[in-house]
């Protein structure tokens, strides 16, 4: 019950969240953005439509399992356009401008599909995106924007779904650690998880031409590494306000639930907010950005375990938005000083690998903060005092992973290319 609460409020906290599309750098490195946008469009058009008609679970399954393939898809190719299209001197504007439409879709999705839900039908809200779909595709189709000539050759490459389906066995054992109740099985099934990540890794590094992620991914001896490591952390250290705030705060604090919701939702804001803001900064000032915002973030975690279990609520808002305004002003410079750093050839899987990996650790996260909570007794009827210590176990334990990703931003905004 504790981990289904906690991935039942991924989507709608954090800015961009569609988890999968971690192949999206390889497919623009063979194909170009615009085709593979198209397609991506078009698959998420196709499970809508299935959900749409869906007669039962199963097949509903299905096409949501098909709208997050291209949801990612869109995302990941989204942020492998912006180098491959504009200058380094507009990149953080252009960053500003997606979190500016990040942020507010945040609040129209959920708006519209409630509209749906409340008015008319589920169904019809499914058919209604899937009608945006397609039309984005038309729209990708009619635009004909010229796609930059490719850097290299991957003419020899394939889609490495043998590494996909491992990559997912490690989501998927870390997310079952996360509802067991067994600790032999909780820390067998963690321990899987976290092998095939590793593994995973090891083999996409020696897999040359259709290989997933950069070069010296998670090595915080060179840049790249470093700032993939960052966003790996960073993401996996802050679930613990998105997946369990705002039943903690119902718990301990007699938050109503609209008031939680829109405590939670002040990371979206913040982080929207604060990418508009610093976004005319010039390059020299990338690496201080970088680092004051993934230093805004540890913050964030360190005071969310002292006022989630104290209070008051205002004082979690306060934090809430000191997490988003850290992540909006890091998120807008690390695309542009990653490719800065990125060897030679590499730009694509880096780009694509920076939502990606990000997304990874909001996954992994969402289990490891639900392995907190078991841990600490969580449950949904629990006493104000009880809710307390799960909150301070959650947070507390989430504090390593922060220190982590602070320590990783400063190697990569340290780093030479």
């Amino acid at each position: 019950m504790a981990n289904r609460w906690s991935l039942g409020t991924l989507r709608s906290t954090r800015p961009g969240r569609s988890s999968p599309g971690r192949r999206a750098g390889l497919v623009a490195l063979r194909a170009g953005v615009r085709l593979p946008m198209i397609a991506a469009a078009l698959v998420f058009a196709f499970g809508c439509a299935l959900s749409v008609i869906a007669p039962v679970m199963e097949v509903l399954l299905i096409g949501r399992v098909a709208q997050g393939l291209g949801g990612g898809g869109l995302v990941s190719l989204a942020f492998v356009a912006v180098p491959r299209f504009f200058p380094d001197r507009l990149m953080p504007r252009v960053m500003a401008a997606m979190s500016l439409l990040w942020g507010a879709s945040a609040f129209l999705g959920p708006l519209v599909g409630g509209l749906f839900a409340t008015y008319g039908s589920w169904r019809a809200g499914f058919g209604f995106f899937a009608a945006q779909a397609v039309l984005l595709a038309v729209f990708i189709w009619v635009l004909r924007e010229r796609d930059p000539a490719l850097p290299i050759s991957t003419a020899d490459a394939t889609l490495p779904y043998r590494r996909l389906a491992l990559l997912c066995l490690s989501v998927l054992a870390v997310a079952f650690a996360g509802i067991v109740e067994t600790p032999t099985l909780m820390a067998l099934s963690l321990s899987a998880g976290v092998a095939a990540l590793v593994l995973f890794v090891r083999l996409d590094a020696a897999s040359g031409a259709d290989r997933l992620w950069p070069q010296r991914a998670f090595d915080p001896r060179h840049g790249t590494g470093a700032a993939l490591l960052m966003l790996l952390a960073m993401s996996l250290g802050t679930m613990g306000l998105a997946a369990y705030g705002p039943l903690l705060m119902a718990l301990i604090h007699g938050t109503p639930v609209i008031v939680a919701g829109y405590v939670v939702a002040a990371i979206s804001i913040a982080w929207t907010v604060a990418a508009v803001i610093v976004s005319g900064a010039p390059e020299r000032l990338d690496p201080v950005m970088i680092v004051t915002g993934m230093a805004l973030i540890f913050l964030s975690v360190a005071g969310s375990a002292y006022a989630v279990p104290a209070g008051p609520v205002a004082l979690i808002a306060v934090f809430a938005a000191c997490e988003g305004f850290g992540f909006g002003m890091a998120w807008t410079f690390v695309l542009r000083r990653a490719k800065r750093l990125a060897p030679e050839g590499e730009v694509e899987r880096l780009t694509a690998s920076v939502p990606t990996i990000s997304r990874l650790g909001y996954a992994l996260g969402a289990s490891v903060v639900g392995i907190f909570a078991n841990s600490a007794g969580f449950d949904a009827s629990a006493s104000a005092e009880a809710a307390a210590h799960v909150a301070r176990t959650i947070f507390l334990g989430s504090l390593p992973f922060a220190a982590i990703g602070f320590l990783a931003a400063l190697r990569f905004a340290s780093a030479r290319s």
